[in-house]
């Protein structure tokens, strides 16, 4: 399972690899952009978008991880379909060739006929990389292959990588929009139970060096299963920034601090939702985009929670980050279910998991992996009830008032 895990950080590398290389040429670039059909859209946004990244990318994970694990490819779903349309209205399904001379000439087509970009995306899509990693080397855990799938988002913002500054600025190592929130996720869960076991989260616009600007990534890794929890973050320091020290908890019995907990968000969340966070938290709620960025914020140790009450986000957004949350002790849960089981004073004994092998029946497109009831991200679960506890008294309270 290790050797999957490895795979899998691989393949994120040489995807951010490909994003880069997309955006390196302004000209490639435009070229690029296409909206989405009405049945792919995100709801949230009037106007979406993909792009032959989003699309190269995914096929390469799955060309990859068939490549080293036969099978698996079958089981690797994502937000992605591999149709492109051209400037020319030629419909092309994108895939990885055998080859990169072959990969060259498909993408040529997609591309207008631009010969350079399309040999630089093939070398891209083709070159060996190498990832060493002791930890995640050491671990030996053994799942059948057959028990496992696959959600992978490819480019997660994708706006903030169309549109996204290379020049915001953080506020408290977070960074509100641009290049640093785009992220490529890849999480993998068990078929059966629908938990997830194993997930990776790069960063491809992480670090960009001053005299080249050129971009490098940082990655980051978990595997969860039974009683095996592993992953890459280092709990006493992460990019170089200290991680917060919680210091309010249940065992405080009620006496926690007010605004002591830190959360991010979306700027799109309800009017009830966000006067309720600020209550609890104060100067400590954040803005940011990305769905996976925001979970990496939890991930980091700059934030405690990521909340979210809408149901905008989807499987392949939560997969990759929930493993590795898992792995460190925290978890994502849905937020409607932890609501309801707060409000009636009860304890979160069962905690209402996000879960990965179902579809929402009822539900079409996209819709039908979406995380219906929000969800809650936190990488404590000592802090989560009491968190939650205050969050739902100052929502109760905000509900009150506007009857």
């Amino acid at each position: 399972m290790s050797e999957i895990l490895h795979e899998l950080v691989l393949a994120s590398e040489k995807a951010a690899c490909i994003a880069r290389a997309c955006r390196e040429e302004e000209t490639l670039f435009q070229l690029l952009i296409e909206e989405k059909k009405e049945d792919e859209k995100n709801k949230k946004f009037l106007t979406d978008f993909k792009t032959l990244a989003d699309v190269l990318v995914q096929e390469v994970i799955k060309f990859d991880l068939g490549k080293k694990f036969p099978g698996l490819e079958k089981n690797v779903k994502g937000e992605e379909s591999n149709e492109f349309t051209n400037e020319l209205g030629e419909k092309i399904i994108v895939k990885v060739c055998p080859t990169e001379e072959e990969t060259a000439r498909l993408l040529q087509k997609v591309l207008d006929n631009n010969e350079p970009a399309a040999k630089k995306l093939a070398q891209a899509v083709h070159q060996n990389l190498v990832v060493t990693d002791k930890t995640l080397d050491a671990s030996n855990v053994n799942i059948p292959q057959t028990d496992l799938a696959v959600w992978v988002d490819p480019i997660d913002s994708t706006y903030q990588y169309i549109r996204g500054s290379a020049d915001v600025m953080p506020s408290k190592g977070i960074y509100p929009k641009g290049l640093q929130c785009v992220t490529i996720l890849i999480g993998v869960y068990h078929i059966d139970t629908g938990l997830p076991v194993m997930g990776v989260v790069n960063q491809p616009f992480a670090i960009k060096d001053p005299e080249t600007n050129r971009w490098k990534s940082q990655w980051y890794w978990g595997l969860s299963y039974k009683d095996t929890n592993i992953c890459s973050v280092q709990f006493s320091a992460i990019n170089g920034e200290t991680t917060k020290k919680l210091e309010c908890g249940l065992s405080d019995h009620g006496a926690c601090e007010k605004n002591s907990y830190g959360v991010v968000t979306s700027s799109a969340e309800s009017g009830n939702i966000l006067r309720s966070l600020t209550a609890v938290c104060g100067k400590n709620l954040h803005f940011a985009a990305g769905a996976g960025y925001k979970c990496l914020c939890v991930i980091q140790g700059l934030v405690d929670f990521y909340v979210f009450s809408e149901d905008t986000t989807f499987k392949w957004d939560s997969c990759a980050p929930h493993a590795i949350l898992k792995s460190m002790g925290g978890g994502m849960l849905d937020l409607s279910e932890c609501l309801k089981i707060v409000k009636q004073r009860k304890k979160l004994l069962d905690r209402p998991d996000l879960l990965y092998n179902s579809e929402i029946q009822e539900a079409t497109g996209a819709d039908k992996w979406a995380n219906k009831g929000g969800l809650v991200a936190y990488r404590s679960e000592e802090h989560l009830e009491r968190f939650l506890d205050l969050f739902v008294q100052h929502l109760q309270l905000q509900n009150d008032l506007h009857q």
